[in-house]
């Protein structure tokens, strides 16, 4: 009872507030939060305004998103549906926690075309934080994503909080650029005398000025208004900065539908000319710069109290905040730290839990790379030790951090009941998992209440198991040695082995590596040879672990435009120069493979599949259009002007759903037609691309379709009035309302 088998959020990426810089000053400053405006959106029916010939954009708008929060990743199909590209600032540290992004989804945003930005790896704030320290938390981090396959150009100071020292610090580490927050006019009133726009180019590249993070106070017209201002007040750059999208009660979270209409609108801007949208990394310009690792971090305290300022009573640079202490929390409450006496002192650390929905708060050693996170052995048990007051349960909250950097949530105590008076608890922790480095802990509140602790302790137990041995290694069977050089032996531009045969793998498997690529065998698929780009794309998917499981033959080249690809248990791989190395699999490679591969009208994929789109969906995207596959429609190819109408409904998400069938040719007057879940689109070189659907679709196909009196469709539906709906035809019109349903009038 008491323990938690959930991870909750990082200390310190729980924002509620953020502060940013003001360029008057140079001091730092809180954001303050609007009151809370009703949204009303106006259906616009999928209107599309041309650009005249001689406009140019005078603003550039950056989508932006910090923290590597899970929901981003949907937020991203929805940019997709407008054609827009964002950069995401992600903490390496944060990636592949529950409640945020996979390794994997990052590299796909990197894919589709967005950009991959560093954020440090455990956000600190930099500007309190020691020299090294923060050297660490900048360039590890880029070291980190970069590690991952990214191209990290672009930087965010966590909390938007950074001083000369940092900004020296992120030019130091490689970035082109930082972002800050809090200097560009805004819906906050005390933004009323800002610039509406930065800078082309900034005048410092490392702090460009932002407006006020997005929260949930923002409406939809707040979206519009920091981009019209802008466009009516010369231009320049305006960086937009979410956190969350779509996550219901989160304070710094818009709703989907809002943020859906205002890519819509970014889009019909956009297409207007009045704006233009890019990646932070556009903006900026610049080549990748050679990764900068930081400084080692400091050997820990190996024996007595293993906590720095245990008795919190030395101040950090922040008002109210123990050195080498930092507050953690996740889940929705409203936690307020404080200073009051202590207990044998005169300082020790109360939490007034309010508000109290999930989660919980506590006062944590800093979950940081090595400045004040106390070391750890794996296999070792540690002493808890803590003297608290509380009018609720309380119970202490483990963390460990592994090399990389990531903190990790690892195990509770039990609960412990409010004590009125001062009282000492301790707790031995179980030993310390393999590949940890450090540990945290701190005591929480669940509930509305007031805790205050002092005197913490963390030592080494006395009662330490031995660490476990390492496994024996696993046999090498025979045939796979024979089969290995076989392979080698056939295939002399693999080089020499720079290794022995490893076994051990799933199946059965064993590998072995050489100059120019590895050799993996199992009695089932027999030894094959990877390399390059493809081996590097296997790699992605965790190789033989991974969906694709080993491979089935060697590379195979002699594709159109100097292609090669190589088959896998769970898929195949193709790479082209153009390309890259992308991944094809199950419904929707039998869809491309159904229309010739790469030599017929899709040619090779540019991406891997995405998927969690609308009920259990998923898409890939090729040179020459989108294969989409759900459950109920199966993979279905989308193209040209067609693709194009129905990104303009919001793709899935729309009225008209997923496609039910590819293209349908052969039509009258060389038309064209492909069927959806709540519709149709038709195409011909007269008319265009137009969606039919619904009642008027029923009353059109009374008449034949397209071979009847009214042709082709020359508009999609639009409102006449608020009870009467229509759509134009080559030969007529058919109005719909519900009290007199469908009529046609021809020309």
């Amino acid at each position: 009872m008491g323990t938690r088998t959930e991870e909750p959020a990082h200390a310190g990426s729980n924002h509620s507030r953020r502060r940013g810089r003001s360029p008057s000053s140079g001091r730092l400053r809180w954001t303050a939060l609007g009151s809370v405006l009703a949204v009303s959106a106006s259906l616009l029916g999928g209107a599309v305004f041309a650009a005249p010939a001689h406009a140019v954009a005078n603003t550039v708008v950056s989508l932006t998103f910090d923290d590597a929060n899970d929901n981003q990743f949907a937020a991203a199909t929805t940019m997709r549906n407008a054609n827009l590209r964002g950069t995401f600032f992600v903490n390496s540290g944060f990636l592949n926690a529950p409640t945020y992004m996979t390794t994997a989804q990052a590299q796909q945003l990197q894919a589709d075309g967005h950009e991959i930005g560093g954020h440090s790896v455990t956000h600190p704030d930099l500007a309190v934080t020691g020299a090294d320290e923060a050297r660490r938390q900048v360039c590890n981090d880029r070291v980190n994503l970069t590690s991952m396959g990214l191209d990290i150009r672009s930087f965010a100071y966590p909390f938007a909080s950074s001083n000369p020292a940092a900004e020296a610090i992120v030019r130091d580490c490689g970035y082109n650029s930082a972002r800050g927050l809090g200097d560009i006019r805004s819906k906050n009133p005390e933004s009323a005398t800002f610039p509406v726009a930065e800078r082309i180019p900034p005048a410092n590249l490392f702090y460009t000025g932002a407006p006020d993070q997005v929260d949930s106070t923002w409406t939809l017209a707040d979206l519009q208004n920091v981009v019209t201002q802008s466009v009516n007040g010369g231009g320049g750059w305006v960086q937009l900065t979410f956190h969350h999208v779509g996550r219901d009660g989160e304070p710094l979270s818009i709703p989907s539908t809002v943020f859906a209409q205002y890519t819509n609108w970014l889009r019909d801007e956009v297409t207007a000319g009045r704006i233009e949208v890019k990646p932070v990394r556009d903006v900026i310009g610049g080549a990748t710069k050679p990764i900068v690792a930081g400084p080692a971090a400091p050997a820990p305290i190996t024996s007595g109290n293993l906590l720095q300022n245990p008795g919190l009573q030395t101040p950090s640079s922040v008002a109210g905040v123990p050195r080498c202490w930092a507050f953690g929390g996740f889940g929705v409450n409203t936690p307020q730290f404080s200073q009051v006496a202590g207990r044998t002192s005169t300082i020790a650390q109360q939490l007034t839990m309010t508000n109290y929905v999930d989660g919980d708060a506590k006062l944590l050693p800093t979950l940081d790379l090595g400045e004040c996170a106390p070391g750890a052995v794996p296999g070792r048990a540690y002493v808890i030790k803590a003297w608290y007051k509380s009018t609720g349960p309380t119970q202490f909250e483990l963390y460990y951090r592994t090399g990389l950097g990531t903190w990790r949530y690892w195990t509770s105590s039990p609960l412990y009941n409010a004590a009125a008076d001062w009282t000492q608890l301790t707790f031995t922790s179980p030993p310390v998992p393999e590949g940890a480095s450090a540990i945290s802990m701190g005591l929480n509140l669940t509930s509305n209440g007031i805790l205050v602790t002092d005197d913490y302790e963390l030592t080494v137990s006395g009662t330490t198991p031995p660490p476990t041995p390492p496994p024996a290694p696993a046999p090498t069977p025979p045939a796979a040695v024979a089969a290995i050089n076989a392979a080698a032996a056939a295939s002399p531009g693999v080089g020499t082995a720079s290794g022995a045969v490893v076994c051990g793998l799933v199946s059965g498997g064993c590998y072995q590596n050489y100059q120019n690529g590895s050799i993996h065998w199992t009695q089932a698929t027999g030894a094959r040879i990877t390399r390059g780009a493809i081996a590097a794309a296997w790699a992605g998917q965790r190789w033989e672990n991974g969906p694709l499981g080993y491979p089935t033959s060697n590379e195979v080249g002699g594709l159109k435009n100097g292609g090669v690809y190589q088959n896998f248990q769970g898929g195949t791989v193709h790479w082209t120069p153009a390309t890259g190395a992308r991944i094809t699999k199950g419904a929707i490679g039998a869809a491309w493979a159904a229309q010739g591969w790469e030599n017929g009208g899709l040619g090779y994929p540019t991406g891997n599949e995405v998927t969690g789109l609308k009920n259990g969906g998923a898409y890939q995207n090729f040179q020459g259009g989108v294969v989409h596959w759900s459950p109920a429609t199966g993979a279905r190819i989308t193209r040209g002007a067609i693709d194009a109408a129905w990104a303009s409904f919001n793709w899935e998400n729309g009225f008209l759903g997923y496609p039910t069938s590819n293209e349908i040719v052969g039509l009258r007057n060389g038309g064209v037609y492909q069927n959806f879940q709540g519709g149709v689109i038709y195409w011909s070189p007269a008319t265009g691309a137009r969606s039919n659907a619904g009642a008027i679709r029923n009353a059109y196909a009374s008449q034949g379709w397209e071979n009847g009196r009214l042709g082709y469709p020359t508009t999609n539906e639009f409102r006449l009035s608020a009870t009467l709906v229509a759509q134009d035809f080559q030969g007529g019109r058919i109005t719909w309302s519900a009290a007199t349903g469908a009529a046609i009038t021809y020309r």
